[in-house]
C-alpha cells in the first residue's frame, strides 16, 4: 500500500505534511514567534488543499497577531493569549503588552505515521506575561482521510486544559467584557485576503452576519481564489460531546465574519464567562475539512456522515 503523506519533524522548528505528489498540506510551527506581544504559540500554516490553494493567512496587515490556524484565549483572567490590542470595557482596544500572555511547546511525546495518517500529541504550558505558569496543555493534531476522489483530507485538533494556579482560570471574551457581537475566543482560524467576502453556511442557515454567536455541529466557508480560476472550503465541526451540555464545561458559539476580514472561531465563551477551577481540566475536540472546489450543504453533510468520530 503506497503513503499517501509524507511527513518532516525539523527539530525547534516544525512539522510539515505533504502529499504523494508533493504538495505540502500542512506545516505546523511551533517554533517561538520573536514578537511576544503576538502571543508566542504553536499554529498552523500554511494550510493547503490536495491541489495546493493556500486557505490560511498569516501576519495580515490588519491583526499582524493573526496565524493561520491557533488555538486562543482572547480573555483569560485578565490576560490575553489572543495576541495584539486588548480590550479594555468602556476604553476599547488598548495596546497592553503586559496583558500579552504564551503557550509554550514543551514537546511532542507521541508522534505516529501511517501511509495515510498523522497523529501527534503536544505537551504546552500557558504562561502569563510575567512568567507565572497558568495552565498544562495536552494537545492532539491528527491529519487523517486524505481523500483524492473527493478533493479533500481532515484535521483534527483536540485540546486537554489543565489549570495549575491556586485559583480560578476565568474564561471570557470581548463580549463578555462588553463589546457587542465580538466573541472570540478558542480554535481560530484566520482565512487568505482572497476569502473576503466568502459565502458562509450552516445546516439550516447562510451569511456571516446571520450566523455570527449562533450554534450548530458545524459551519462552513468557500470561496474564489486569487491568481487561479479556482475556488475552495473549509468545513469547522465539532465533535459530538462538545455540544453535550452534560460533557462540556460551557456552550460553544461560532465567532465568524467574511467581512471586513476572513475568520471562523470555535469560541466556547461568547457570551458569558466561564470558570476551570484549580486542578480541574476540560476538553474540546474539533474538526477541519480542507476541500477542493466549491461544496453545498447536501455534500458538506454527506462528507461529514462518512467521517465518524
Amino acid at each position: 500500500m503506497s503513503d499517501r503523506i509524507r511527513v518532516i519533524r525539523t527539530h525547534g522548528e516544525d512539522i510539515t505534511v505533504t502529499t504523494a505528489d508533493g504538495t505540502e498540506i500542512l506545516r505546523y510551527v511551533h517554533r517561538p514567534d520573536p514578537d511576544p506581544f503576538e502571543s508566542r504559540k504553536p499554529y498552523a500554516h500554511p494550510v493547503r488543499t490536495l491541489a495546493g490553494r493556500t486557505v490560511t493567512g498569516y501576519r495580515p496587515n490588519d491583526h499582524r497577531w493573526h496565524k493561520g490556524v491557533q488555538m486562543t484565549a482572547s480573555h483569560l483572567s485578565g490576560q490575553n493569549f489572543w495576541g495584539g490590542n486588548s480590550y479594555v470595557p468602556g476604553e476599547g482596544y488598548l495596546a497592553l503588552p503586559e496583558r500579552v500572555g504564551s503557550m509554550r511547546h514543551d514537546g511532542f511525546p507521541d508522534l505516529t505515521v501511517e501511509h495515510d495518517r498523522l497523529a501527534v500529541t503536544e505537551h504546552l504550558t500557558w504562561v502569563e506575561h510575567g512568567g507565572a505558569e497558568w495552565a498544562r496543555e495536552e494537545r492532539g493534531l491528527t491529519v487523517h482521510s486524505v481523500d483524492e476522489a473527493s478533493g479533500s483530507w481532515a484535521l483534527d485538533w483536540a485540546i486537554r486544559l489543565t489549570n495549575i494556579r491556586a485559583e480560578p482560570l476565568v474564561f471570557g471574551s470581548p463580549t463578555t467584557a462588553g463589546r457587542e457581537l465580538a466573541g472570540y475566543t478558542g480554535l481560530q482560524w484566520r482565512g487568505p485576503r482572497d476569502f473576503t467576502g466568502g459565502t458562509v453556511f450552516t445546516p439550516d442557515g447562510e451569511g456571516a452576519e446571520q450566523l455570527m454567536g449562533t450554534q450548530g455541529p458545524w459551519l462552513a466557508f468557500s470561496a474564489e481564489h486569487d491568481d487561479v480560476d479556482a475556488q475552495s472550503t473549509l468545513v469547522f465541526a465539532h465533535a459530538p460531546e462538545n455540544l453535550d451540555a452534560r460533557a462540556a464545561i460551557h456552550p460553544s458559539h461560532w465567532f465568524v465574519r467574511a467581512e471586513p476580514v476572513p475568520t471562523v472561531a470555535f469560541s466556547w465563551a461568547f457570551f458569558t464567562e466561564f470558570e476551570l477551577p484549580p486542578g480541574e481540566s476540560f476538553a474540546y475536540r474539533y474538526r477541519l475539512v480542507v476541500a477542493d472546489g466549491a461544496w453545498d450543504r447536501d455534500r458538506v453533510t454527506a462528507h461529514l456522515a462518512g467521517l465518524p468520530w
